[in-house]
């Protein structure tokens, strides 16, 4: 473990991973998310559009997303040290933290079906999972 916060690695950490968060995200919703929404909300004229100016908001949600995973995983690797468990950890609160809030606060609008959740939950968490194995990978080499 290395007490001294390295902002050199954890940025070049930050980029690599968010290739897959980015990814990711994109996938997900593309698939499941917007259509899903769309069905549900189908009585809401334009709902879930994408354009320029939303997939920029969308680049800084998955720019703040990717900081954030990449930077608790090093807090918990720093306490349990490089490996499965801190991987565990890390990708667990952070999609308690992002997506699981999310989500609950979505149906508890009404702004999603319950079914969805359902489906985009496990995703995010692999999403974060992986996100977490990847920085565990990378702040693991010298």
């Amino acid at each position: 473990m290395n007490k001294e916060f390295n902002l050199r690695k954890f940025v070049i950490v930050m980029l690599l991973v968010s290739i897959w968060v980015n990814a990711s995200e994109v996938f997900r919703y593309f698939v499941f998310v917007m259509p899903g929404t769309r069905a549900f909300l189908f009585q809401v004229p334009g709902v879930a559009p994408m354009n320029w100016g939303i997939f920029a908001v969308w680049g800084t949600w998955d720019t703040i997303l990717t900081i954030m995973v990449v930077f608790i995983y090093w807090l918990v690797a720093e306490r349990f040290g490089h490996g499965l468990k801190s991987v565990l950890i890390a990708s667990t609160a952070s999609w308690t933290f992002f997506f699981v809030l999310f989500w609950v606060a979505m149906v508890n609008m009404a702004l999603s079906s319950v079914t969805l959740p359902l489906i985009a939950l496990p995703l995010a968490w692999l999403e974060l999972f992986v996100a977490s194995l990847i920085s565990a990978k990378l702040f693991a080499r010298a």
